[in-house]
């Protein structure tokens, strides 16, 4: 019988995204691809450092332990390498005990293609130029920006934050504001308080991790002492009475976030710096 991807959270994700590449992609980009090849080859059991979405996509994974017969969550890897050049990839994906089975390498071709194929949810990528060409062909991508990881072991939680507009929602309320003022963006909004908002490109990614947050909610009513691990937060500019509308919308798609911070102009970065997500959907 085939492995049936449909019901499950699908993460595509290059290497890039996963592993700090910059020595390797220096090789390739300055002596080759012969010389590239015969350098993966060497270090081929040289574990590879974490990379920026190493913390999210560890504990990601560890949400499969709530149905380890039907894991809700699959991660494949969409690789540019080759077979050959991509084993040093697998073996520190082995190394970190990361449950990722499934892989595509596809020797230079564009990852974007098999998104569909492989029903998938969301593409992370360092790759800005892969990350546009999902976008453009209407898929929901990602790319992962240089930052510290700062990787604690002994924090089971996974916190996941999304900006709102142009992010869960499309971005027609904040082309009011772009076009007009933000007294204008208050008053369309507050007009529209009682109508949904348009689906954005990252809603089908948010479905699926609230209906794994509803497992674990399930989890927890079997077992008082199971600790929900995921942690779901709404981080954005806007402010009351906008956001009447963002909760009466959440409301209507059967989506329930733990925390939402509606912060009228205030900096995000620092909300963010004591929220501390995994990652932040912007």
């Amino acid at each position: 019988m085939a492995y049936e991807l449909e019901k499950r959270l699908v993460i595509g994700l290059a290497s890039s995204a996963l592993f700090n590449l910059d020595e390797s992609d220096r090789v390739f980009q300055e002596m080759g691809e012969d010389a590239y090849r015969n350098y993966q080859r060497e270090h081929q059991h040289d574990v590879l450092e974490k990379g920026v979405a190493f913390p999210f996509i560890k504990r990601l994974l560890t949400l499969n332990e709530l149905n380890p017969q039907d894991p809700p969550v699959e991660v494949v890897l969409l690789s540019r390498n080759d077979p050959d050049t991509g084993m040093r990839v697998m073996h520190s994906i082995e190394h970190y005990g990361l449950n990722m089975t499934r892989a595509l390498f596809l020797q230079g071709r564009e990852p974007y293609k098999y998104i569909e194929a492989l029903n998938i949810s969301l593409f992370l990528s360092a790759n800005e130029q892969d990350v546009k060409e999902a976008i453009n062909a209407g898929y929901s991508a990602g790319q992962v920006l240089e930052s510290n990881i700062n990787d604690d072991d002994t924090d089971e939680e996974l916190r996941i934050a999304f900006d709102f507009d142009g992010v869960i929602a499309d971005d027609q309320a904040e082309t009011v504001y772009q076009q007009e003022n933000l007294d204008a963006f208050h008053k369309h909004e507050k007009e529209n308080a009682a109508v949904t908002h348009n689906e954005g490109p990252l809603l089908t990614f948010l479905r699926k991790v609230a209906h794994i947050q509803q497992l674990e909610l399930a989890k927890k009513e079997q077992d008082s002492s199971y600790r929900p691990k995921l942690r779901v937060s709404i981080v954005t500019a806007r402010s009351a009475p906008s956001h009447e509308r963002v909760i009466n919308t959440m409301r209507s798609w059967n989506i329930i976030v733990n925390e939402a911070y509606f912060l009228g102009g205030i900096e995000k970065k620092k909300v963010l710096e004591v929220l501390n997500p995994h990652i932040f959907f912007d």
